[in-house]
């Protein structure tokens, strides 16, 4: 009898991995301030173009947007580099001069 019980108790609760699914996801509920994804830059050689930089920290893509922001009420951030050179991203999303970090996440 136990046995069953056993059986019939796990049909009843969610697997693991759907736990696992459910703490990953993120609801797309309006944010008053923007997920740090780290505490420091990202550096990296860019090429002349249009990028558009995630400011909600929520992107898998970082530092660039995926729209993950979609509800947040955040929105990414257009940036025009005019030639190829190195920047320092924000993945703090708290600088002062965003896109680019500013030091501000020693703060943080």
């Amino acid at each position: 009898m136990p046995i069953r019980l056993v059986a019939r108790l796990e049909l009843l609760l969610p697997s693991q991995s759907l736990i696992q699914s459910a703490l990953n996801e993120q609801p797309n509920l309006p944010m008053s301030e923007p997920n740090i994804f780290q505490k420091f830059p990202i550096v990296q050689m860019v090429e002349p173009g249009v990028y558009w930089w995630c400011a909600c920290g929520r992107s898998k893509s970082q530092p660039f947007c995926d729209g993950s922001h979609k509800g947040t009420g955040f929105e990414p951030k257009e940036v025009a580099i005019t030639e190829a050179k190195t920047v320092a991203w924000c993945a703090c999303k708290h600088s002062g001069s965003m896109p680019f970090c500013d030091g501000t996440h020693s703060g943080l």
